[in-house]
């Protein structure tokens, strides 16, 4: 907002040249009043949101700052998140933090200043001055030193106004976009649930018959396992690590009991996730995070939610299943089971699994994804866990090979979908924010308002100038503020 920048008959001034200071107050033990926090304000909306209210004798020592309508407020914590408000009628004379500047207009429109609040160059100011670093703070001076264009207040309600249309506009674009993660979370789901359920395939079902069935294809698995098993046993003996041969251990039966067993087609059969898969828990090894701390970083380390870290040795390398052991079950957003190809340490958080195919270990992931475990947690709701043997039980539907490729390539598609419009909604909401600003930044060279100032010459000179309202502020602040008490001499007799 540099001076070359602003049209002819604005001029320039700091927001401690247009404000007074509010009052503070310490609120009685019994009064009650709407106390606005800076956790009140919705950094998103740029409004108060839910604010609490208390009686005098609950409130924090920091509940001391009174508030008006038309005052703007501005966290000093963390500005760069800019929570920042406007208050309306309904906080009237109610009482804010001590965190928060309040903005104090005089005889400028309280929207122009709100407006100013938001604007990318007033946060890279005020943040570019924090101190602290466990709760960076700006000092109320950094706000109130803070130098920006005025116009001629007619010009700024004709801003004011137009900005309320435009950010509007805004707002409501940047709304309808963040609802679409919400629905390509729901439509990921349903696809899934279509899945594991061969709705999604019911139609190829018709015209499409196995090539094997369930049960002669898990027999073949089964082979395929044991004898991946003797390799791998075969190269641990060869090279020392172990001294005999550990016992090949049947998979366990799928648990029909614990929960109501999932519907499938006929051609499909009920399995136990041991039945599809391997578990390789008793290869896994936690690393300290100290030791962690010095490593280059080559191989990932991965724990119950992804990847936690970088290690430098590998104790798993081929195509796996990771399944979430000990972390938040309840209310949970991520999946509880993930993809990885490649080297990698995996610490005992989370399970790690292998299907004899790439493709099963894709539909083992994918049944994962949308099973609900609740039912087979053992512990407490905050310390919750899927053993080893609860997973392995876990009753999964299988369909035939050939249908169950045709499952993972339909549901790659159908992600692979949802990811590109994803991507273009954080595309779009990146447009969105840039042009909030660009907007606000045009606003304030005047770019809004420039054939208003041409037609309307007279409301933007002489008397109704900038220059002039800016000596009327004077005189109004001179105005308010209080009469300084004076002490009188004692006299002697």
């Amino acid at each position: 907002m540099s001076e070359h920048n602003i049209p002819n008959g604005w001029i320039r001034a700091k927001i401690s040249d247009i404000s007074i200071k509010g009052l503070q107050r310490k609120p009685a033990v019994d009064e009650r009043f709407t106390y606005v926090d800076i956790g009140s304000i919705d950094r998103s909306l740029k409004k108060i949101s839910d604010p609490q209210v208390i009686a005098g004798g609950n409130a924090p020592s920091r509940a001391r700052k009174v508030i008006e309508s038309g005052n703007v407020l501005v966290s000093l914590t963390r500005p760069n998140l800019n929570a920042v408000a406007l208050v309306d009628q309904k906080y009237h004379n109610q009482i804010a933090s001590t965190g928060f500047e309040v903005i104090k207009p005089v005889l400028v429109d309280s929207r122009y200043i709100f407006t100013l609040v938001r604007s990318k160059e007033f946060v890279d100011q005020i943040s570019g001055v924090v101190q602290g670093a466990l709760y960076p703070a700006a000092k109320s001076s950094d706000v109130q030193n803070f130098e920006f264009p005025l116009p001629p207040l007619t010009e700024q309600k004709v801003i004011a106004d137009k900005l309320d249309t435009l950010l509007a506009q805004v707002e409501n674009t940047k709304a309808r976009l963040e609802r679409i993660p919400q629905i390509l979370k729901r439509f990921r789901q349903s696809a899934l649930a279509a899945a594991v359920s061969g709705r999604l395939t019911e139609e190829w079902r018709r015209i499409h018959s196995p090539l094997e069935n369930t049960g002669q294809l898990l027999s073949r698995w089964e082979k395929t396992r044991y004898e991946r098993f003797e390799e791998a046993q075969d190269k641990l003996l060869q090279s020392g690590k172990i001294k005999k041969f550990r016992k090949f251990k049947k998979p366990s039966n799928p648990d029909l009991d614990t929960a109501p067993p999932p519907d499938i087609p006929d051609s499909w059969k009920l399995v136990s996730v041991s039945q599809l898969a391997e578990c390789l828990d008793h290869m896994r090894i936690p690393v300290k995070k100290d030791d962690r701390a010095t490593a280059k970083g080559l191989y990932p380390y991965f724990g119950a939610n992804g990847e936690v870290d970088k290690v430098d040795e590998y104790i798993f390398d081929g195509d796996f299943v990771l399944v979430t052991e000990d972390e938040t079950f309840y209310g949970r957003e991520k999946p509880i089971a993930y993809r990885y190809s490649g080297k990698c340490w995996v610490n005992n958080h989370a399970h790690i699994l292998q299907a004899p195919t790439r493709l099963a270990n894709d539909y083992l992931c994918y049944s994962l994804m949308h099973y609900n475990v609740i039912p087979w947690l053992s512990g407490t709701t905050g310390r919750a866990k899927l053993t080893q043997a609860a997973l392995n039980s876990l009753p999964i539907g299988l369909p035939p090979e050939n249908e169950l490729n045709e499952i993972v390539h339909r549901v790659d598609q159908l992600f692979a979908h949802a990811d590109c419009i994803e991507q273009q909604v954080k595309n779009a909401l990146a447009r969105v924010n840039n042009l909030a600003q660009s907007i606000l930044a045009k606003a304030f060279r005047g770019e809004l308002t420039e054939q208003w100032r041409k037609d309307n010459p007279e409301l933007i000179s002489g008397e109704n100038s900038a220059q002039a309202l800016m000596e009327r502020i004077k005189v109004e602040r001179a105005a308010m503020k209080p009469a300084k008490k004076t002490r009188q001499k004692r006299t002697t007799a």
